[in-house]
């Protein structure tokens, strides 16, 4: 994991994780295209400094989320009435993505 030490990027990251509404999500690339950098950058991030924010809230550009984070973040999809598919009960990201660079 490369060694964050810009806490301008980091605070600039986090911040944006707060403003995803609940039952809405976005994706490290979202984040990224607005603090800057890149998705593994904003992953960096969140696996170091994300656990006091929805990190919940940010999946993978295919709607999903490291295994390790399934289960729990499940429960906290079910309980803020995020869209999930039906069919897969994976998240329907046409209907729960959230844009930092909008705010929609």
């Amino acid at each position: 994991m490369m060694r964050i030490v810009d806490e301008g990027y980091v605070e600039r990251v986090l911040a944006l994780v707060e403003q995803v509404p609940p039952g809405r999500v976005t994706t490290y690339g979202a984040v990224a295209a607005v603090a800057g950098g890149g998705p593994r950058q904003v992953g960096s991030v969140m696996a170091r400094y994300g656990g006091p924010v929805p990190w919940w809230r940010v999946v993978r550009a295919d709607g999903t989320l490291p295994p390790s984070h399934d289960d729990r973040a499940r429960e906290l999809y079910l309980a803020e009435g995020t869209p999930l598919r039906s069919s897969s009960g994976a998240l329907d990201m046409r209907r729960a993505f959230w844009d930092p660079a909008t705010g929609d």
